[in-house]
């Protein structure tokens, strides 16, 4: 029995060399495939604490879908790219700049989808006109209505917007509904909504839904940030606005007064057929359900205005179902293209060092920069990340414009120079770039910046600017966390 004294030296000896066996598996595992930074950070995680480190990396390591949900966007992408093969939906490519027509292609090459001219834009910055308008549109549906969003409510700001559905599942009109799974489930009213949903008759299912004794798995913070709608392929919305009330039904955020500030357009034109396309491939991946013959109007079929002002759109999806970061792609090539301005608004500043050099480049060649972002922050981890890289922006010049509270400023939109600009749901962080599914439209047209100006100037006359003298006096503390926050958030 001599092994009973020996015992305590045996277990520490044992557990000292399954630590060495994890710190050199990690060594040859983790760097491939990753950018550098998110590799440092897990090796960084897992050398201090090495068995919390290897359960957090198994459980949320991994950003790629399922093979099958991999292989169901390549499908469609393919079915896409066939189908507008040869099709030139622009009239005056000759008029475009050269990176402008470079940025398109390679927007179509990540995506399949092309970009369409003979577009209309309108901008919503009211919260329930928003929604309201969105209702209106889908009263006068006579073939299909498609919804999709982060996060579904029913409650006193919605309501009218359930009603329309349900209206429009009394006149015989098809009514499909996406929700995110774990956003929508997190929400205090979430059993009245999927009620309500069965209720008033639509076709609904859940996006990336975590049901593992139902085979629905994968890294559970995976998820589909996208917001849509889309009526007879007609019109179409898409914005940074979720289907819920403005404080987010939340009594926290109750508490604290906080109500978020959105940015929506409404579209019309050839384009709706490509936010049509990003939701039907998310239809079929999550029910199997193919609607490409069925509820799809072709860009070719849908009206174009040929009016000189009309805008030239492009829809471009992106999510780990992609092998890139297109959104992350599409944002570089437009800063680093920026001749004059670059206006920047994103509730989530959190960039990789791509982004960031390109942010503050753009500065050092003199151009016009400036960041808006909100004073109080609703998710402590990512505010404090973001505040991380206020200086490195101030240093290099960039004006940072700070919204007031009660307000979260949530709108997602960049414009650089005087006639093209972005607008969709990705927020400008890693997160956005690599594991959440987002939907961006990228618009050229000298009266959509015009307005997106406008929004811009609200936004100026409300805030005030933080300023290097400031950010200089803050305390070591706060800019401590926001260090240590930063360096967590490259865990992707």
């Amino acid at each position: 029995m001599w092994w009973r004294d020996e015992l305590p030296w045996l277990i520490a000896t044992a557990l000292i060399l399954l630590d060495w066996v994890i710190r050199i598996i990690a060594l040859i595992v983790i760097p491939a495939g990753r950018k550098p930074t998110a590799a440092m950070s897990w090796l960084l995680a897992i050398f201090l604490i090495p068995f919390v480190g290897i359960v957090l990396f198994l459980l949320i390591g991994n950003v790629k879908l399922p093979k099958r949900r991999r292989e169901r966007q390549r499908e469609i992408d393919g079915i896409i790219a066939d189908r507008t093969a040869g099709l030139d939906l622009v009239t005056d490519r000759d008029d475009w700049p050269s990176w402008f027509a470079s940025t398109v292609e390679q927007n179509r090459a990540l995506t399949a989808l092309p970009a369409a001219g003979g577009n209309r834009a309108e901008l919503f910055g009211d919260y329930q006109a928003s929604i309201d308008a969105m209702a209106a549109d889908i009263d006068t549906a006579e073939r299909f209505v498609h919804v999709e969003f982060y996060i579904g409510a029913l409650d006193d700001t919605t309501r009218g917007f359930f009603a329309a559905m349900e209206r429009a599942v009394q006149r015989g009109v098809s009514v499909r509904v996406l929700i995110d799974h774990v956003a929508s489930k997190r929400v205090t009213v979430h059993e009245q909504t999927f009620a309500e949903l069965d209720r008033i008759g639509v076709t609904w299912a859940f996006l990336l839904p975590v049901a593992p004794l139902k085979g629905q798995y994968q890294r559970p913070d995976l998820r589909n940030h996208r917001k849509l709608v889309v009526v007879d392929g007609r019109v179409a919305w898409t914005g940074s606005q979720n289907l819920i009330s403005r404080d987010y039904d939340s009594p926290k955020n109750q508490k604290r007064g906080l109500m978020w500030q959105e940015l929506t357009t409404r579209v019309q034109g050839p384009a709706v057929a490509s936010v049509n396309a990003v939701f039907l491939s998310d239809w079929y991946a999550e029910t199997d359900e193919n609607l490409l013959d069925t509820e799809h109007v072709p860009a070719s079929e849908v009206p174009a205005d040929g009016a000189s002002d009309a805008l030239v759109c492009q829809v471009v999806p992106s999510g780990p179902s992609y092998d890139s970061e297109n959104n992350l792609r599409l944002f570089l090539a437009l800063v680093a293209s920026a001749q004059e301005r670059v206006i920047i608004t994103s509730p989530y500043f959190v960039p990789d060092e791509a982004m960031l050099y390109a942010i503050t480049s753009a500065r050092l060649r003199g151009l016009d920069v400036q960041l808006f972002v909100s004073e109080l922050g609703d998710q402590g981890s990512v505010w404090h990340a973001q505040r991380s890289y206020y200086r490195p922006l101030l240093e290099a010049g960039v004006r940072i414009w700070l919204y007031p509270g009660p307000y979260i400023l949530h709108a997602k939109h960049l414009s650089i120079d005087d006639d093209v600009a972005v607008i969709g749901s990705s927020n400008m962080d890693i997160r956005s770039f690599n594991l959440n599914f987002e939907i961006s439209l990228l618009v050229r047209g000298r009266s959509f910046v015009d307005d997106m100006r406008g929004v811009e100037e609200g936004y100026r006359s409300i805030s005030r600017e933080l300023t290097l003298d400031e950010w200089n006096r803050e305390p070591a503390k706060a800019t401590f966390l926001d260090g240590v926050a930063r360096l967590t958030s490259a865990l992707q």
